[in-house]
């Protein structure tokens, strides 16, 4: 005795392939959810390669200008404001002038001229030696 019943003379003999076998089997829903990880994992990554941007820019500049740019690409992470990458991102095309490195050297060139070890002329004792003499001890 057979447990199939036999198919209906109006019933087509090939399925089409979204549905399912009569063992439960769904191979679209596989193929679906496989197309959708792969497409949500590949957003993601675009997204934050995307958002990366300013500070792969900013790399190759200034310490200073590079930490600036990576608080800013934080914050619009975390706060979704779009004004701080886009402030980030204006940051990281512009070239900051090195403003203190001239005046480095004009400090250096006035230590050498002045006599001082370079990097003391900052330092009170360097300046005047003799303002504050060491207080001596008294034996008893």
């Amino acid at each position: 005795m057979s447990t199939l019943a036999p198919i209906h003379p109006a019933a087509p003999h090939h399925l089409p392939v979204f549905i399912p076998g009569p063992d439960g089997s769904d191979g679209l829903m596989w193929i679906t959810g496989g197309i959708l990880l792969v497409s949500v994992v590949s957003f993601g990554l675009l997204f934050l390669r995307l958002h990366t941007l300013p500070e792969r820019m900013a790399h190759r500049t200034h310490k200073l200008q590079f930490e600036i740019v990576a608080v800013l690409g934080l914050l619009a992470l975390f706060t979704h404001n779009h004004a701080f990458w886009v402030a980030g991102l204006l940051l990281a095309l512009i070239d900051i002038p090195d403003i203190l490195g001239p005046l480095r050297r004009i400090a250096g060139s006035s230590e050498r001229i002045a006599g001082l070890p370079p990097g003391s002329g900052d330092s009170p004792e360097a300046i005047r030696p003799h303002a504050n003499p060491p207080a001596k001890k008294r034996a008893h």
